[in-house]
């Protein structure tokens, strides 16, 4: 027998599993059949796809048994690809997976309590430890003679050795603990079995002794005959959800399917199911979850569409079967005419996957598109969940473009809440050139900004784009419904609300800016007079190509090598400010309050001074 110790990620994770979670403890059976259906289904790709094993012949099916006298013990057997020794050691002592690493980081005491955080990492199996104080499996690989033992208190140690088994599979045996043994009877197991498992694609069996009374013949004691039968019956439903008519399906079928298949405690938002007739055939049904999966923005997550080709399970680790930006979507496609031995390399360039693809992506945006029209509050609810990864569709989906500019949501310095683009050119003034909008830093300092304040003053409506992804996609954008986008804070905008009488002022003042920048040297590219400007002395702008203050800190992050970026410094003829500096001849003067006036305005924006000293002796040097 060999004694090895747990990786340390699965120490951490037996504990929280067993300290943290009792309170869902009968989720375990929904874990170990749906390992169980994963195994079979392994199988069955293996027997049509693999030079070894095709050709081998099963009939796939899970079998669960319990004894109730004694050491109370409960046992699940499928016969599906099984494990050898290597296997045992990989799946169920360690975890594989980074971002199973990080969420265990950062888990909260209320997430903890959360049922539905064991399953989506692939380690359910763990899950049995919170109703077994001990847990055997026995397993024999597919195309191999030998079987072996693991076998665990769940504490920090397991042991793996030679074993006997008959067929291919596994069997997992729990030794119930004291919080188990209420599972070990038919009615709990069947109800269970029924409650998470119904849609499992393979037959259920339950064996139970059924116990009958014969009042016609009496025992020793004079009670009625007891007499056992031992029986065996298929408790699930074994057929594909997404197969079954959509007329034969009530809404709760839907919800219960997605909570079994892609472990969430929550319902949906909304689904949507398609069955596709015609040069190719398919059937898809797609969920959107109420809360965003935890990893969305991990480079390593886990995609959640499953693909089945004639309702053999092919993969659920493809990241190309949607976009990228589509990666939130959960679900299943079924494929009619894919070969059954696809393989990724040619899963990415088969024409039928490129086309059930491309259908599937427009169906999904086409619904986006509906709900956002009939239903704003459930739209609000998905918004709130993924407007970003929306986005991240404008910049690389150029085929859906035009969907995606309907889709996509900002927030806006006049309404509140999110506004499309479409709402927001509906209510553009008389005149209105442009589509304003500022970006390039955090909400709240974007909405001070004494720009958007000046425009709001006017009466124009700005978008608020605050994303850390905003820069990128809206310079790609150009314009909408044949209306440019125009960013508030880039030299671009400068003249749009300019008049003539704004013309002949700033011919008038030109003098003072041209001695603001003498004074400011190369801290800044220009100084300009501003035609939009009311209260604040100035703003800082940036030149039409140059990057925001976020973009800047974004490709810092990323370890690019940035360019200084010098601003425009846009100047308020009318403040009494920029009159003290007109006015003054004191060289020293106006050197100090031209480098505080540039720097309250890069503040302003969320930027600190370059050099802090220097700002507070010319602030101390003015006071005084």
């Amino acid at each position: 027998m060999s004694s090895r110790k747990f990786k340390t990620e699965v120490a951490d994770l037996l504990h929280l599993i067993i300290h943290s979670l009792y309170s869902n403890k009968e989720i375990f059976l929904r874990e170990l059949i749906s390992n169980a259906s994963d195994a079979i289904d392994k199988l069955r790709y293996l027997s049509l796809t693999d030079e070894k094993l095709k050709g081998y012949s099963f009939e796939p099916r899970i079998d669960i048994s319990f004894t109730e006298e004694g050491g109370r013990t409960l046992t699940i057997k499928d016969n599906g690809i099984g494990m050898n020794e290597a296997d045992l050691n990989d799946n169920l002592g360690t975890i594989a997976s980074s971002g199973t690493r990080k969420f265990l980081a950062s888990l909260t005491e209320d997430q903890k309590k959360d049922s539905n955080l064991i399953g989506q990492f692939g380690v359910g199996f763990y899950s049995a430890f919170m109703v077994a104080k001990k847990i055997t499996v026995i397993s024999r690989k597919a195309g191999e003679d030998g079987a072996w033992k693991w076998e665990s208190d769940g504490e920090s140690s397991y042991s793996i050795e030679p074993a006997e088994r008959s067929e291919q599979g596994s069997t997992i045996i729990l030794t119930l603990n004291e919080e188990g043994e209420e599972y070990a009877n038919r009615w709990s197991l069947e109800n269970l079995i029924k409650k998470y498992s119904d849609n499992i694609a393979y037959p259920i069996y339950l064996e139970y002794d059924q116990v009958h009374y014969d009042n016609d013949k009496k025992d020793e004691k004079g009670e009625p005959l007891k007499t056992k039968e031992h029986k065996v019956e298929q408790i699930n439903s074994a057929s594909a959800l997404w197969k079954r008519p959509k007329s034969s399906l009530k809404d709760e079928d839907y919800k219960e399917f997605y909570k079994n298949s892609f472990y969430d405690s929550d319902d949906p938002l909304f689904y949507i199911h398609t069955q596709a007739e015609g040069a190719t055939e398919y059937t898809t049904l797609f969920y959107i979850p109420a809360k965003a999966p935890f990893d969305m923005y991990y480079a390593d997550y886990r995609p959640g569409v499953k693909l089945y080709v004639k309702r053999v399970y092919i993969t659920d680790d493809e990241k190309d079967l949607l976009p990228t930006y589509l990666r939130f979507v959960r679900g299943v496609i079924d494929s009619e005419d894919l070969p059954l031995n696809v393989s990724r390399e040619i899963l990415q360039e088969n024409r039928v996957m490129a086309s059930i693809r491309s259908a599937s992506v427009k169906k999904l945006l086409g619904e986006f598109k509906k709900i956002s029209e009939n239903n704003p509050e459930l739209y609000a609810k998905f918004i709130a969940e993924y407007n970003r990864p929306l986005k991240e569709g404008l910049y690389s989906d150029y085929s859906n473009r035009d969907t995606l500019l309907d889709l996509v949501r900002y927030k806006s310095s006049t309404e509140d809440g999110y506004v499309s683009l479409k709402e927001y050119k509906s209510r553009m003034k008389d005149g209105q050139k442009a589509i304003y909008y500022i970006s390039g830093g955090k909400e709240d300092v974007l909405r001070t900004s004494p720009l958007v304040a000046a425009y709001r003053e006017k009466g124009y409506e700005v978008l608020i784009m605050c994303d850390d992804i905003d820069d990128i996609v809206v310079s790609t954008i150009g314009e909408y419904d044949k209306t440019p986008l125009r960013a508030i804070n880039k030299a671009g905008a400068l003249d749009d609300l300019k008049s003539d009488e704004d013309k002949a002022k700033e011919e008038e003042k030109k003098p003072v800016a041209e001695k603001i920048k003498k004074a400011l040297g190369d801290k800044v590219k220009d100084v300009v007079i501003s035609s939009r400007l009311t209260d604040s002395p100035a703003a800082v702008i940036l030149g039409d190509d140059d990057p925001s203050v976020q973009m800047q800190r974004l490709m810092k992050q990323m370890g690019g090598e940035i360019p200084e970026v010098k601003p425009l410094l846009e100047i308020n003829p009318d403040s009494a400010v920029i009159a003290r500096i007109e006015n003054s001849d004191d060289e020293e003067f106006v050197k100090a309050l031209s480098t505080v006036v540039l720097d309250q305005a890069l503040l302003q924006e969320g930027v600190m001074p370059s050099d802090i000293k220097a700002f507070t002796e010319n602030l101390t040097k003015l006071l005084s």
